[in-house]
């Protein structure tokens, strides 16, 4: 109802202003207001605080007594907006629409289980994304353990990983469809685990979450700061994710065309120093793409080794690329190896996956010496007989 009566009044502004009649906004002075009891915290500060897109702003504060009754009053906000109470470490994230009275109910001692938002959808929803959050990082965390202690290898931990992601996505998907112009919406899209968006904006069928959102909030709330930033966030995503498709069509077919080229790449290697595949111009090179923790790994450096070995005194470079999760075991790997050796810290969800429409691992390139791609590697049988090629 309260986004119908927004759009009946937007429609009907012109008429007004034509008639004659000055029209301020519903908004201008009023506000929202949050109630509620915390129980198990006499004598703690309760903080109310705006989760703002410049970060968390500090609103208002109490002391609680013994019944844990408190009572915030705040300006009412342009669009559905985020704000949280916190009591030390412990934060509780609720949306306000407009003018509206919310009432919360929480238990100190049970903090994020027993936190309450009284008759409102949008705030239940709200944390049934936190709670699908919170079970999809604990799993995560399981299978980063998992792979540590060596019961499953890099490719099971990046495969098992992806079914994680994609479980994750489905369940919240239907939320965020379901109202795109909504704070759930919103709110859903900008999830994080490990500090890395679950929705990734540079993904075509990730970015179409984005999209609704963005579009919806843009015909609902124009102009509002947090409708802007989402607008230009998307937009942005956008072209680069066209940019990266293509880049992506340079490396579809075998061989790739002399003269594509392919986009540089700038990582560090094991001892911190970054090299340029750009750098080795004038030499023939194998840009390899791989995970040392992967049952594949042993036998492939080795033949590697056996190639480098051949043809080393002939111009013969590699640079090695590798996803793997875990840095230690990495610089323990490539340590002794004897060619470039550089790690993408983002692991599974480096752009340079999309941007070189890297379909399996391991994959590689040969490239010339002038720089240009001459032929695609997925299966490593070929890798000499183009190498001979080239040299």
């Amino acid at each position: 109802m309260r986004i119908y009566m927004k759009t009946l009044l937007r429609r009907l502004f012109p008429v007004l202003l034509t008639g004659g009649i000055l029209f301020f906004s519903c908004k201008q002075g009023e506000t929202f207001k949050v109630t509620g009891t915390i129980g198990a915290a006499e004598g703690d500060t309760l903080y109310l605080e705006h989760r703002a897109l410049a970060g968390v702003i500090s609103l208002d504060s109490t002391v609680l007594k013994k019944v844990g009754v408190f009572a915030f009053r705040q300006p009412a906000p342009e669009n559905p907006e985020f704000y949280q109470l916190r009591i030390g470490k412990r934060i509780a994230v609720f949306a306000v629409d407009s003018t509206e009275t919310l009432h919360i109910n929480v238990d100190a001692s049970d903090w994020y289980n027993s936190f309450t938002v009284e008759d409102s959808p949008t705030n239940d929803q709200m944390k049934e994304v936190d709670a699908l959050t919170r079970l999809a990082a604990h799993e995560i965390a399981g299978l980063e353990n998992r792979r540590k202690t060596g019961s499953i290898d890099e490719m099971a931990f990046i495969e098992q990983l992806d079914t994680t992601l994609q479980e994750y996505k489905t369940a919240v998907l239907r939320l965020i469809l379901g109202n795109p112009s909504g704070a759930t919406a919103y709110y859903a899209v900008f999830q994080k685990i490990n500090d890395y968006l679950i929705f990734d904006p540079y993904n075509r069928h990730d970015y179409a979450m984005f999209g609704a959102v963005a579009t919806s909030w843009n015909r609902y709330y124009p102009g509002t700061e947090r409708t802007k930033h989402l607008y230009d966030f998307t937009m942005n995503a956008l072209k680069t994710r066209r940019r990266q498709e293509q880049q992506a069509k340079l490396f579809e077919n075998i061989p790739v065309v002399e003269g594509a080229g392919l986009p540089d790449i700038v990582l560090a290697e094991v001892d911190g120093k970054k090299v340029s595949l750009s750098s080795l111009s004038g030499k023939v090179v194998l840009l390899d793409f791989v995970v040392y923790n992967a049952d594949f790994s042993p036998k492939h450096n080795m033949d590697l080794n056996n190639l480098y070995a051949r043809y080393q005194s002939s111009g013969f470079e590699i640079y090695q690329v590798s996803f793997d999760s875990d840095e230690h075991f990495w610089k323990t790997s490539a340590a002794n190896l004897p060619w470039l050796t550089v790690r993408d810290p983002q692991s599974v969800n480096s752009t340079l996956l999309a941007i070189y429409n890297v379909r399996q691992i391991p994959t590689a390139f040969i490239l010339n010496r002038k720089g240009d791609v001459i032929a695609r590697i997925e299966n490593y049988e070929q890798l000499a007989g183009e190498l001979g090629k080239a040299l």
